[in-house]
């Protein structure tokens, strides 16, 4: 599959560390003592990719039927890409409609729990007529994923959540929302934890060879530096790759694809059926603690 060019930049951290295995968590001091109890356990699904075909509804039910039954999050974070693709040219209209519908009906057995998501840059249909047709661009999005902005935050029993729109030039917060994001993290209590949520990494390893990485990341840096008492966790998407990078006391996670290989069986390049080079289809669990300490375990799906 391709994708569209997108701006490269290169790690933050020299010392950044990249996992291929699966069911890593946190650092090692951050890891937590038997007993010890999460104060909210999350799922975040990224780069679901849901389209018709290759039998994606019922493999991707399965997958949250799995996490529900087995893991019993509080809530989910969804890392965008949500549907398969309505960003190319060549994209009409009953294609995203579709889309869109096969996503309602896949999450309808999510109807009792909260899913807050980000846009992806596969999500907006830019070929609409006009700028002026309903489905055009992210506010299209935003109704579609129920989430109250293209940009947003909220709280949950003492985690404050920031979720983020990276698309726009060479993949950065536009100033409105950089501003906002200031200020969002200069009103929050002294040591509240944050999890902020991108669609498009902020720091990662994989983005030497794949995939693309927000353009702001060192502006991004100095300001999560200035709030190193609050900012604890960076989550995304977007490679369908897994790693995992450690810098200036935050954590960031690249926590690889729910589709895999878009669903399907992959190429050459692919270490395995499925598989998006060497990182297997899967979704993420992360259990947050009081102290702001975290774990995220990244739990391979049979697909």
């Amino acid at each position: 599959m391709k994708r569209r060019n997108l701006i490269k930049a290169l790690p933050l951290a020299t010392m950044a560390l990249a996992f291929g295995e699966i069911g890593y968590a946190a650092s090692p001091e951050k890891v937590q003592k038997p007993g010890k109890k999460p104060v909210l356990t999350i799922a975040h699904i990224t780069d679901v990719h849901i389209r018709k075909g290759d039998n994606a509804p019922e493999r991707f039910k399965k997958c949250l039927k799995e996490i529900v039954s087995i893991h019993k999050p509080d809530f989910f974070l969804n890392g965008g890409d949500t549907i398969h693709d309505a960003s190319y040219d060549n994209v009409v209209r009953e294609q995203v409609t579709e889309q869109w519908a096969v996503w309602d009906e896949c999450t309808t057995m999510l109807s009792s729990y909260e899913v807050h998501s980000c846009i992806g840059n596969h999500d907006t249909w830019w070929a609409a007529p006009s700028k002026e047709d309903q489905m055009y661009g992210k506010d299209y999005v935003v109704k579609r994923l129920k989430i109250p902005k293209r940009y947003y935050s909220f709280s949950k029993k003492g985690w404050h959540f920031i979720v983020l729109d990276g698309n726009n030039k060479n993949i950065t917060l536009d100033p409105e929302q950089f501003k906002w994001l200031e200020k969002e993290l200069e009103e929050l209590p002294q040591n509240t934890p944050v999890l902020l949520m991108s669609h498009y990494p902020i720091l990662t390893v994989t983005n030497t060879w794949e995939g693309g990485q927000h353009g702001d990341h060192k502006e991004l840096k100095q300001l999560f530096y200035k709030h190193k008492d609050k900012v604890k966790v960076c989550l995304s998407g977007h490679q369908h790759l897994l790693d995992r990078a450690w810098y200036n006391g935050i954590e960031y996670y690249c926590n690889g694809a729910m589709s895999g290989f878009w669903w399907g069986k992959g190429d050459a390049k692919s270490a395995k059926a499925y598989y998006y080079q060497e990182t297997p289809p899967g979704y993420a669990i992360l259990k947050l603690y009081e102290d702001g300490s975290l774990e995220n375990t990244y739990i391979q799906t049979t697909l």
